[in-house]
């Protein structure tokens, strides 16, 4: 998903609008989890970018997505660039 979110909207309240935003979010990410997952791989792993716009979208986790939406929001800004791409995801041992 490669997409500029619009926060705010004619019909709706920019609280509204933001959670319709997160929504759609989880929604893709809940999607591309279900997908069968290639051998010799453990989960979906998704690699994201988030910004003002392409030129200036940042790595961040896909944990932090929410909260810079929240951000982004009481910056009043209008729209925000969000890149999530999902890769193969290997588990690895912890140390004890």
């Amino acid at each position: 998903m490669k997409k500029s979110f619009n926060l705010t909207a004619p019909n709706k309240t920019p609280e509204r609008q933001t959670d319709s935003v997160k929504h759609e979010i989880k929604k893709y990410i809940t999607r591309e989890q279900r997908k069968a997952v290639p051998a010799n791989v453990d989960f979906w792993d998704f690699d994201v970018k988030m910004g003002d716009n392409l030129d200036t979208a940042a790595v961040i986790h896909v944990s932090e997505i929410n909260k810079k939406i929240d951000s982004i929001n009481l910056e009043n800004k209008e729209t925000f660039y969000l890149e999530i791409l999902a890769k193969p995801g290997h588990r690895t041992n912890k140390k004890k």
